[in-house]
């Protein structure tokens, strides 16, 4: 259980994050994989890469033999992973100009001026205000 629990921690921290409002957060998406699936992972996903397509591809391969409690969560997981990941790629587009304008940021560089776009209180768009709160940074 040790190592299934290595797995998703490093899972955890080697994926990008990103979700809606709506979503949960990207750790709890990986402690409810540790918490429903670990055992399952321990037994039918041994060799698999720490990789969270793999992970979900050899769930799926093996849903014959994983137990009902997984079954009913692993999706749910990683769906939230990957509106995660979908919400860290769309602040680079959604905040490109705010980070031009307000951080002098260079065109396509937004990651550059993250931080500065968090500690910028005001002329900040909805759109990018908004993206950052669902990417998980705010």
């Amino acid at each position: 259980m040790n190592r299934i629990r290595s797995i998703l921690l490093i899972l955890g921290i080697a994926m990008p994050s990103l979700a809606s409002a709506e979503t949960m957060s990207f750790e709890k998406a990986t402690a409810i994989l540790g918490a429903s699936c670990g055992a399952d992972i321990d037994t039918n996903c041994r060799g698999v890469n720490l990789d969270a397509g793999r992970l979900k591809d050899c769930l799926t391969r093996n849903q014959d033999s994983i137990s009902a409690r997984c079954k009913a969560d692993y999706s749910r997981a990683f769906d939230a992973i990957q509106k995660r990941v979908a919400a860290r790629v769309a602040v680079s587009r959604l905040c490109e100009r705010d980070a031009v304008k307000l951080c002098n940021a260079a065109p396509k560089e937004v990651s550059k001026a993250l931080n500065c776009l968090l500690t910028t209180p005001r002329g900040m768009t909805l759109a990018c205000n908004r993206a950052l709160g669902e990417a998980g940074y705010r």
